[in-house]
């Protein structure tokens, strides 16, 4: 695998934290690539991702950019896109990266075939040997590609989201949990959590 900016032995700390090598990892660590290249790596809170999946590649983008949800600097929207939108809040600067269609190209369809028979039957030895063969070359096509090959990348302009905030905390009537107050429901006068407020409304 090469990289231009991303030393492997960075590449290989991402692995480990993710847990193992795969395709949707290695789209994480180029959109991330990018991010650093035009805004840095984030001090704190001072640069924002915004992830439209929960992809492997996330965990590429929360390790090498120190976006992380715990200083919520790294927001998921659930859209189901691989699409990565990153803000520095100092200046305003974003860039949104979204993978192009039918990345990353297979010079055939056999690891489709074996990926799907997986899901139906166990592989055979000969057959999961060639599968994780074929995984570790689009691996290192997606590695070894030009980031314009793999993504649509396009400044953006705001809005930034906002820091996160620190909230009361708040106990549900139901179960007694503390909720963040931003999370809580009210139902009949009662203040819930929006586990208990989903299974009063299904109990209408």
């Amino acid at each position: 695998m090469t990289m231009t900016t991303i030393s492997k032995e960075l590449i290989q700390q991402t692995i480990s934290f993710h847990g193992h090598s795969c395709p949707g990892l290695a789209i994480g660590i180029r959109a991330a690539e990018l991010a650093l290249a035009r805004l840095g790596r984030a001090s704190d809170e001072e640069i924002v991702a915004v992830v439209e999946t929960d992809m492997c590649g996330v965990d590429a983008v929360q390790f090498l950019t120190g976006c992380t949800f715990g200083k919520g600097n790294l927001i998921h929207l659930d859209y189901g896109k691989n699409a990565f939108t990153f803000f520095r809040r100092s200046d305003g600067k974003g860039i949104r990266i979204v993978t192009k269609r039918g990345i990353p190209q297979d010079p055939d369809d056999e690891l489709s075939t074996l990926r799907k028979k997986m899901l139906r039957e166990k592989l055979t030895p000969e057959e999961q040997e060639k599968m994780e063969k074929g995984k570790a070359a689009r691996i290192a096509r997606i590695m070894d590609a030009d980031p314009q090959d793999l993504f649509e990348i396009n400044p953006v302009r705001g809005p930034i989201p906002k820091k996160a905030r620190i909230l009361q905390s708040l106990p549900c009537e139901a179960c007694g949990e503390l909720t963040m107050e931003s999370r809580t429901r009210r139902y009949f006068g009662q203040t819930l959590c929006i586990p208990c407020f989903k299974a009063m409304e299904q109990r209408e």
